[in-house]
């Protein structure tokens, strides 16, 4: 969700940089590409390698012309000051060049540094031999990231460029090189918003898919798990794509508010991940050569090098570690407390969840379960407002479940409960007829606590089915005209044990 918000985030920042005009539009322009490309997901268009492959090689084309030219003006004198630049923001209270302001310009430079990992999420749609190119491309990947930041931050020091909501770095530095929003310019704004749309997409590839596999073991709504009729997982995208959305709203579009809360998951998924991984080696150095242990998800076998592997993970793990404590320090009042809130939250929600389609399982589980014994009586009960032809429609049905049916009306008024009496006499089918009266002009109430006395008094081979007719004008607003006493009912009655609940619609036409 943090990726989604973030890249749109910066992509709509992007935009803005290179109209201004947009400045004031950048919460809708956001919230719409969320939803566009919630849009695009949900038609089940698959990603495609050259589709992706196109704007990747642009990006990387501009920017590297974008730094190379930058250098080069740089060296020969040429490369001048960022003209107009924006005023300096304060994100934070201004501190003395210390220990805490050292870790803290090292906890933004974390940020920069993340993306390269996503690599060992998608080592299955390598061709073989898969280990050899998916580590060629991490070197690959890191070397561009590498090269990149550094001479992005070295031209943006030598222009003076400023950090700003209004206007991008990158933005800064293309028209310092490029002497102004020319055409080049709008194509290093265009490659840099489309490549950071394209990440916001990956999470809706991986999302949907995440979450099914964690419905499917039950930590998430058994929902997430359904396809679509286009075969994706819709209700994942939307789920993704509205709580984007809110997370975009509520921080109103700023990539510096919301890098704090997308770094603390980013790199306590590096500790755990990491710590996992070495927990794997250890346990790998207890199995003899050709041993196997099966464990769910992977099967694991004695490895020669599981010291070296052991080493190493555990050492990136308490880096990665180290790197979100100083984060979690640092930001921490800048909105790193909620996502160092709302993750032990998750959790609590995720084991709940679980913990409920578990005990939901031992009930319903058939060992141990004993038959009940056969029905010998069917009671049935038809709350009755008055005689009109939806009443006797709902008698009917009563009357082909069981023979032992009972009408129930609460009166308010004598004179009308006997008009209501002689009028059941006439067209009721010797169905016999219980008048409640109830003094307090109390509806509900007085009908429900007949229903339950009848309920308590069932025996083991009996059951009690209530007949509930309900009407259904002709149009959907004018609901809002009758008093959904049937809607109420059936609210008051669904948790009664041994008490069954049938709707009777009668469609006004």
């Amino acid at each position: 969700m943090l990726t989604v918000s973030v890249s749109v985030a910066s992509g709509v920042a992007q935009l803005a940089s290179a109209f201004p005009a947009l400045n004031e539009w950048k919460v809708v322009l956001a919230v719409a590409m969320v939803l566009f490309i919630m849009m695009v997901n949900l038609r089940g268009v698959k990603e495609s390698g050259a589709a992706f492959a196109l704007p990747t090689y642009f990006f990387v084309v501009m920017l590297y012309l974008t730094v190379g030219l930058g250098l080069f003006k740089s060296f020969t004198g040429g490369l001048g000051q960022v003209v107009d630049p924006p005023a300096m923001e304060h994100f934070g209270a201004l501190r003395a060049v210390g220990v805490f302001l050292l870790l803290h310009a090292f906890a933004n430079g974390t940020t920069a540094l993340t993306g390269i990992e996503a690599i060992s999420n998608g080592i299955t749609a390598f061709r073989e031999p898969r280990s050899r190119n998916a580590g060629t491309t991490l070197i690959w990947m890191a070397s561009i990231l590498s090269s990149l930041f550094l001479c992005i931050t070295f031209l943006a020091h030598r222009i003076g460029a400023m950090p700003s909501e209004s206007e991008t770095v990158i933005s800064q530095l293309a028209r310092t090189v490029y002497s102004g929003r020319n055409a080049f310019y709008l194509m290093t704004i265009g490659a840099t918003t489309v490549i950071l749309v394209m990440a916001a997409n990956t999470s809706f590839a991986d999302f949907p898919r995440l979450s099914a596999l964690h419905a499917g073991d039950g930590f998430l709504p058994r929902q997430l798990t359904l396809r679509g009729s286009r075969l994706v997982y819709s209700r994942g995208i939307v789920t993704l794509a509205v709580l984007s959305s809110a997370l975009i709203i509520a921080f109103h579009a700023s990539v510096t508010a919301l890098i704090p809360l997308y770094c603390i998951g980013v790199f306590l998924s590096f500790t755990l991940s990491q710590a996992g991984m070495a927990r794997r080696w250890w346990k790998c150095h207890f199995l003899k050569p050709g041993e196997e242990l099966a464990e769910p998800g992977s099967v694991l076998h004695h490895d020669p090098r599981w010291r070296t592997k052991l080493i190493f993970n555990g050492f990136g793990s308490v880096c990665t570690c180290i790197v979100m404590v100083v984060f979690a320090a640092t930001k921490f009042m800048e909105g790193a407390w909620v996502v160092l809130v709302l993750v032990p939250i998750l959790v609590f929600v995720f084991f709940r969840i679980h913990h409920h389609y578990k005990d939901l399982a031992r009930q319903l589980s058939t060992t141990g379960f004993a038959s009940p014994p056969p029905l010998k009586r069917h009671r049935v009960i038809m709350p009755l407002s008055s005689v009109h032809s939806g009443t006797l429609q709902a008698l009917r049905y009563a009357t082909s479940l069981s023979c032992d049916v009972t009408a129930v009306h609460v009166s308010f008024d004598p004179a009308e409960a006997e008009a209501l009496r002689r009028k059941w006499g006439m067209h009721g089918q010797g169905v016999r007829l219980v008048i409640l009266h109830s003094p307090y002009r109390s509806l509900l109430k007085p009908l429900v606590q007949y229903i339950e006395r009848i309920a308590a008094s069932l025996k083991p081979d009996e059951i009690l089915t209530v007949i509930v007719p309900q009407f259904l004008p002709p149009r959907w607003w004018q609901n809002v005209l009758h008093m959904q006493t049937a809607t109420w009912l059936r609210m008051m009655l669904r948790g009664k044990p041994d008490v069954f609940i049938t709707d009777v619609p009668y469609k006004v036409y």
